[in-house]
């Protein structure tokens, strides 16, 4: 199965059906050689990013944000061999999704506040010196930015601003 396949797959599909297929193939390409546990983190860390919406309101806007994740770093026509290994990361998306759709102090978190993660004896990025959250296996977990989720504020009407179906809503910075 070639990367390029899954990649398309993933934009084909509605949302949110395609999510788990991008978090899986995030935590293939990313943790196919880690334990359980590493592979979760590396799901939470999507996972805080998409509720975050600084890199996308969806998994896969997140793992295929530029340079962010190895979909997007690793050659598309990558094939992806490991059908064990796939299976696992399916199951490790579905059950990290899953959890995230509690409320955050319910939540069974692996990496609490990690928003960024590295393999320290394959990269060197400029964020390493962030707070370090945890090390799994082969990969460090960093604290570099706190996430969280936008929040929704509603506009006030005014004698300039007419209530009604129209009033403004926007994001929080």
């Amino acid at each position: 199965m070639k990367l390029s396949f899954i990649l398309w797959l993933a934009q084909v599909l509605p949302q949110p059906a395609a999510d788990p297929l991008c978090l899986a193939t995030t935590i293939y390409l990313e943790a196919r050689n880690q334990s359980e546990l590493g592979q979760r983190a590396v799901a939470e860390v999507a996972l805080r990013r998409r509720d975050s919406g600084r890199w996308g309101e969806s998994v896969c806007e997140v793992v295929t944000a530029r340079k962010q994740f190895a979909p997007t770093i690793v050659h598309p026509g990558l094939r992806m061999k490991n059908l064990e290994a796939w299976e696992k990361a399916v199951e490790v998306a579905f059950e990290a999704q899953h959890d995230w759709r509690q409320p955050a102090g319910q939540r069974n978190e692996v990496v609490p506040g990690a928003s960024h993660f590295a393999a320290l004896d394959l990269a060197n990025p400029a964020w390493a010196t962030a707070p370090r959250v945890a090390t799994i296996g082969d990969h460090t977990f960093f604290r570099v930015q706190r996430l969280t989720p936008p929040t929704v504020t509603m506009s006030v009407p005014t004698a300039a601003t007419p209530a009604g179906p129209h009033a403004s809503q926007r994001l929080a910075p």
